[in-house]
């Protein structure tokens, strides 16, 4: 695709992904890889509400600015860092998922295997340990993981989704935020179901081998466990946060009494999301 058809891309999906609450203000950068080899990003501190295609700028490969009025993203070194890692990639999104990221801060594990479609595009999941935004060593740290997996939690921090373009890239982010809301309110009803492993290495095989994926894992696609981590098969004492801390029993907090912050902060937001699943009131008999 053309620089010109690419820059009408890009600020569409800066603009879709503020409208499905995937990040907010000024947060997140988006970018694609150019037929020259150069990058197109949003430039820092720009809104992507309201991006333009003013607000995009032009790199080269160690992010120095080519073309474009303003500063180049600060994440910019998360994405050379990827694009090298992954030559198959054209797109990468990053953006701050609420209920994603709220995993992250509770200490529970997105790398399960429950949902089939998700097992079948993305596999798993993983969380990378905290470091600092915009820094080195952070784009260090994501080399290994997305050498093998389209999408990435970073701890305390967001998601980063890769893809052949754009709209690839929004799809797999769009995936992980809907499967963070999908475990949430399956907590809220009692807890969340596995899927046997014969079956999720059946899935993510079929899927490798159907749609293609990340090039070391689709050459894994035939393996004993595809490209799926065995700690994705080991038993998980708390692999989401606990049925009992998240079921909305009392009016107050009092059931959540012993829990951390974030997961009574998790079991507010449930009730509230999620109050018109209970059972309506029944009317008084006459």
């Amino acid at each position: 695709m053309h620089e010109h058809a690419l820059r009408k891309e890009l600020v569409r999906y800066s603009h879709l992904v503020y409208e499905r609450n995937l990040l907010v203000s000024m947060d997140g950068n988006l970018s694609v890889r150019l037929a020259s080899g150069l990058f197109l990003c949003t430039r820092a501190g720009c809104h992507k509400g309201f991006v333009t295609e003013d607000d995009l700028v032009v790199v080269d490969r160690k992010g120095a600015l080519v073309r474009g009025h303003g500063r180049p993203t600060s994440e910019l070194l998360m994405h050379i860092a990827c694009y090298e890692e992954r030559p198959d990639v054209n797109a990468i999104l990053h953006t701050h998922p609420p209920y994603a990221i709220a995993f992250t801060l509770a200490d529970r594990s997105l790398e399960r295997l429950v949902l089939p479609e998700v097992v079948l595009t993305l596999g798993t999941v993983p969380t990378i340990p905290y470091e600092t935004t915009g820094t080195q060593a952070l784009a260090d740290a994501l080399r290994p993981y997305v050498r093998t997996r389209d999408v990435v939690m970073m701890d305390r921090h967001g998601a980063v989704a890769l893809g052949k373009d754009l709209h690839e890239a929004f799809c797999k982010l769009e995936t992980l935020e809907h499967t963070a809301r999908i475990v949430l309110a399956a907590n809220s009803l009692g807890g969340v179901k596995e899927l046997p492993a014969d079956e999720s290495v059946r899935l993510r095989s079929m899927g490798l081998k159907r749609y293609g994926g990340p090039p070391q894992s689709v050459a894994m696609a035939d393996a004993p466990r595809a490209d799926l981590p065995k700690l994705s098969f080991e038993p998980s004492d708390a692999p989401y946060p606990e049925p009992a801390a998240l079921l909305p029993r009392v009016s107050g907090d009092e059931h959540l009494l012993g829990q951390s912050d974030a997961v009574r902060a998790l079991a507010r937001a449930l009730v509230r999301d999620h109050a018109p699943l209970r059972a309506p009131a029944r009317a008084p008999e006459a």
